[in-house]
């Protein structure tokens, strides 16, 4: 286990979801920027109260800081281009700001 913090921007919005035996959990995405200016996403699951409360409440770009146990992943596009990923499990949440449109 990695413990991680990331910081980005709400990619979509948070799901709430339910699992088999019941629990309720959240889903989101949290697209990040790397070092060389690429953007990597970031798959988190939520399962403290709230933490899921605060990712509920989040509109699609908003800037969030998530921490937890990082898993990091490769997959494979549509080219076949191999790209990282990166799943985790978020066990604290700083909401930083609301985006604005213009």
């Amino acid at each position: 286990m990695i413990d991680a913090l990331i910081a980005g921007r709400l990619h979509g919005i948070a799901e709430q979801r339910t699992g088999h035996a019941g629990s309720v959990y959240v889903t989101c995405k949290i697209k990040a920027m790397t070092d060389d200016g690429d953007n990597i996403i970031c798959n988190v699951i939520a399962f403290h109260d709230a933490v899921c409360a605060h990712l509920l409440q989040l509109e699609d770009g908003a800037s969030v800081s998530v921490s937890g146990a990082l898993t990091p992943k490769v997959w494979t596009d549509k080219q076949g281009n191999v790209r990282p990923a990166l799943d985790l499990v978020a066990h604290s949440i700083q909401k930083l700001a609301a985006r604005k449109d213009n």
